[in-house]
């Protein structure tokens, strides 16, 4: 079938050469841009094949380390490549069953199926769950049951975390069967030939038709994508997004980063998470650009600005923590920096700025959005900078500060307050709301705003500045951490009390999960009671979710009862990563 080129592929067309013509000239394109208007609507449709056929040039790129110190591995797909693949890819899963609206979730690395599933699944106009890699048994459940999943696309190693999670949905794995092998005393999983039992293997997809023709019509505002993030409950919420609010409106994130077509981009992120399909799927691929990907079993500053070398990134985005980890590698090892270099997941530091500055003579620019919106503020290529702010608004995106005790706006120079987006007109970058919970996603859009729970202020010149969170939730090592969540498993161990989680400082990932713990009658707050704790903690969450400090202490409380979870927040960042408090246990002295 041919590419449908249509009235919204020119209409998307012409806002994404506008901004790519006004790169550094922000007031221009704050004045002049618009959101494009769709209404049938199927990006991979209408703009990835149409930019795709015939396209020589390289979309994905994929280096994997080797482990032995030998050369790496690398494959290169071109945009006609991908475009057949995926196609491809759709006629064999709409052999198996999946349609128009079925959910499926999808828990794969960094590999070129992953890319293909996405394109496909938009095709055929189903929605997808992206969830990492790390999720344990019980989180699994969860997005099983809340999402409604009809399908699962996992990996062969992971198929053993769905034996105990029973439902009616189809079980696909990207390569055969997992098998536990010991190499040198340890446990490894390998993958042998076939799937697992009841699992059905995606490899067959390659020999499928590469001629796709749709079955249905995608309007712009049919549901694409549901992703599970945390939140101020125990649950994760369930973010909404349609074929056009993530697909079309990272536009935006395109702006911020700076992409020109044939730049090659490499983006620090795990798949799973809102932030790779930013920057690894939509905002290169709108730009013309190729999704470069560097895969290592553990982190190597070294090796990966080698890399970068050998294949002439032009473009990177690293969260902090990357962003400190290459600073403490040397970072005058990259012989040719990246044209573009920006930061995201959490306010970058000054002092980190500065010194990649002197070292690449590059300067990262931050920017902030969030799994319900793309990049809302930022700072965009070729505007002055100010070290420690967020930049000013997007293209597309209307800003303003309202205090949250009052719900009015706060204007003039120093105003302070929760940064809200004004929804007339609504930005398409902009979440449809939180999927079966009308009562949060009111709270979200209250009074004409969409509230951010990020609270910012704004200097004379209209840079904002980071402030805090309006809730308790934090980040550690880049990943959103729900203290209320790591609470509810605290609780459930038969020593904890009453829990009360907060980040604590680290040199490397910025914070980490502490619990300030009460116990119950008949523990007493010895090495081996925290032992025990820190080993319910790593086998019921998530490995990026564990707690890795306990304090057996009382907590501080209000006059009605609550915790003051403020007062160990302050006390922690007072004191710092190296202090040892009175009945603190930390995890790695422990195992």
């Amino acid at each position: 079938m041919a590419p449908l080129d249509t009235d919204a592929t020119t209409r998307f067309r012409t806002a994404r050469d506008f901004l790519q013509a006004n790169a550094g000239d922000y007031a221009a394109a704050r004045a002049g841009f618009a959101w494009p208007e769709l209404d049938e609507w199927n990006w991979a449709l209408n703009w990835f094949d149409v930019q795709a056929e015939g396209n020589p040039d390289p979309a994905l790129w994929i280096v994997e380390e080797n482990d032995g110190g030998e050369a790496p591995t690398e494959a290169r797909y071109s945009f006609d490549e991908m475009r057949i693949r995926s196609d491809r890819t759709a006629n064999w899963l709409r052999d198996h069953g999946v349609g128009p609206g079925d959910r499926i979730l999808l828990m794969l690395a960094n590999q070129v199926e992953l890319w293909d599933v996405m394109l496909a699944v938009i095709k055929l106009g189903a929605v997808v769950i992206p969830a990492t890699t790390l999720l344990a048994e019980g989180d699994l459940r969860d997005r099983i049951a809340r999402g409604g999943i009809r399908h699962v696309i996992a990996r062969p190693e992971l198929t053993g975390r769905f034996a105990t999670n029973s439902g009616d949905y189809q079980r696909i794995s990207v390569g055969g069967a997992a098998q536990a092998t010991t190499v040198g005393g340890a446990a490894q999983s390998t993958t042998v030939g076939g799937a697992a039992d009841g699992w059905t293997d995606l490899a067959a997809a390659m020999d499928a038709s590469p001629d796709f023709e749709p079955s249905h019509t995608t309007r712009a505002d049919d549901t694409l994508l549901l992703y599970f993030t945390s939140g101020t409950t125990s649950k994760p919420k369930l973010v909404e997004h349609t074929h056009a609010s993530y697909p079309a409106g990272h536009l935006s994130t395109m702006y911020w980063i700076g992409l020109q077509p044939g730049d090659i981009h490499l983006n620090v992120s795990s798949p799973g998470w809102a932030k790779h399909a930013w920057s690894n799927v939509f905002a290169p691929w709108i730009a013309g650009s190729c999704v470069f990907l560097y895969n290592y079993s553990r982190f190597d500053a070294t090796a990966m600005m080698r890399e970068m070398d050998r294949c002439g990134v032009t473009s990177l985005c690293c969260p902090p923590t990357v962003w400190r980890m290459l600073i403490q590698a040397d970072l005058t090892q990259l012989r040719t920096p990246p044209r573009l270099a920006v930061g995201a997941g959490e306010p970058l530091n000054p002092e980190v700025i500065g010194r990649v500055r002197t070292a690449l003579c590059v300067t990262i620019r931050d920017g902030l959005g969030q799994t319900e919106t793309t990049v809302q503020i930022a700072n965009t290529p070729g505007q002055p900078i100010k070290d420690g702010s967020m930049g000013r608004p997007c293209p597309g995106f209307d800003v303003a500060l309202v205090d949250p005790a009052t719900g009015q706006e706060v204007t003039g120079d120093g105003a302070e307050g929760e940064i809200c987006l004004r929804l007339d007109p609504r930005p398409l970058g902009l979440m449809v709301g939180y999927h079966g919970d009308a009562e949060r996603t009111d709270a979200a859009y209250a009074d004409g705003f969409y509230h951010t729970g990020d609270v910012g202020s704004r200097d004379s010149e209209g840079y904002i500045t980071y402030v805090g969170r309006t809730d308790d939730v934090f980040k550690s090592s880049d990943y959103r951490i729900s203290p209320f969540e790591l609470e509810s498993v605290l609780l459930e161990h038969p020593a904890v009390a009453e829990a009360a989680v907060v980040p604590s400082p680290d040199p490397v990932r910025l914070s980490v999960p502490k619990a300030f713990i009460v116990l119950a009658g008949g523990w007493e707050p010895t090495e081996e009671t925290a032992r025990q704790i820190f080993e319910y903690s790593r086998t019921h969450l998530a490995g990026y979710k564990r707690v890795r400090r306990i304090q057996f202490t009382d907590l501080p409380k209000t006059i009605s009862g609550k915790i003051r979870r403020v007062e160990l927040r302050r006390g922690e960042s007072a004191n710092g990563p190296s202090v040892d408090f009175p009945g603190e246990f930390r995890e790695e002295a422990l195992r």
